[in-house]
């Protein structure tokens, strides 16, 4: 299994009444899947599994995995607070047919590199699917520094690491320090660096933008690799009045907001992080209708 390419951390669609969309869910797995994205990554920032209940997380995986019936990969994600939840979950993600896992760093809590070290390893020695470090820390407060990476990508099934942190130089030197093992994948977590962590060794993006671009998302490293690198750069460039559109709130809320307004049935975030302004909306909606009208889709 090759961890590479445009993987998509998938909406959790939701009902009005903040349950669980099922039917939705399975209609944007379609969606993504016909647009050629690489991966599907369920329990995400942009799937609001932060939000969601154990039960909730595992009916959303057990129905992506259906969905998806093996046509691509499917990460999940597992990371909780604690290492014991985060054990119990990985294990039942991989009872239930993931091809793979993105644990995200624990949050909360302020945790050492020897705390955050000890707690990857016990989480990859108790599965047997590839294991995918997520590090984003303004949202969690842990950071996971490029030395631990080192160490960490010494697990045979530690295979990669998404860097969420918006630090450019952070994410070279994952790239720097993990050469020693030529499958390990440095994901871009930032829409915006896609096309420059593919230019600097990495292996492609888990971008929240896909859910409202996927085929301009997928365009970034599809022309990457088949050369073209102006067709990505314009690619890449395509989404900065979106992503523009970030200053008005919650960004996970800002691209579910975009991808009703297209049309697609994935329904509010879950409150309290379901608001975004009149004057954010209005924006969302010129930002689409101008990149829509330039085929931006």
């Amino acid at each position: 299994m090759e961890i590479q390419g445009i993987i998509v951390p998938i909406l959790t669609p939701m009902r009005p009444d903040g349950s669980l969309h099922s039917d939705a869910l399975s209609d944007e797995i379609e969606r993504l899947i016909a647009a050629k994205v690489h991966g599907i990554f369920p329990l995400g920032t942009n799937g609001e599994g932060y939000i969601l209940s154990m039960e909730e997380k595992e009916e959303v995986l057990r129905e992506t995995v259906r969905c998806v019936a093996g046509r691509l990969p499917v990460y999940a994600g597992t990371g909780c607070i604690s290492t014991a939840d985060t054990v119990r979950f990985s294990r039942r993600a991989q009872d239930f047919g993931a091809d793979a896992l993105s644990v995200i760093t624990p949050w909360f809590a302020a945790a050492s590199q020897e705390e955050l070290q000890r707690h990857f390893e016990t989480v990859a020695k108790s599965v047997s699917l590839p294991l995918i470090l997520y590090n984003i820390p303004a949202r969690t407060g842990n950071a996971l520094a490029p030395a631990t990476v080192e160490k960490l990508a010494n697990m045979p099934n530690i295979v990669g690491v998404k860097d969420s942190s918006g630090n450019f130089d952070n994410m070279l030197q994952y790239i720097e320090r993990t050469r020693h093992r030529p499958d390990f994948s440095v994901l871009s977590g930032n829409d915006s660096l896609i096309l420059w962590t593919l230019l600097a060794g990495g292996k492609g993006g888990v971008a929240g933008c896909a859910n409202v671009f996927p085929r301009n998302m997928v365009e970034i490293y599809e022309a990457f690799r088949r050369g073209d690198l102006n067709a990505a750069r314009q690619a890449q460039d395509a989404i900065r009045p979106f992503r523009n559109c970030f200053r008005f709130g919650n960004p996970n809320t800002i691209v579910k907001t975009a991808v009703g307004m297209l049309g697609h049935n994935v329904g509010p975030c879950r409150p309290p992080f379901d608001g975004l302004s009149q004057e954010g909306r209005d924006a969302v909606r010129a930002v689409l209708q101008d990149l829509t009208g330039k085929g931006v889709n």
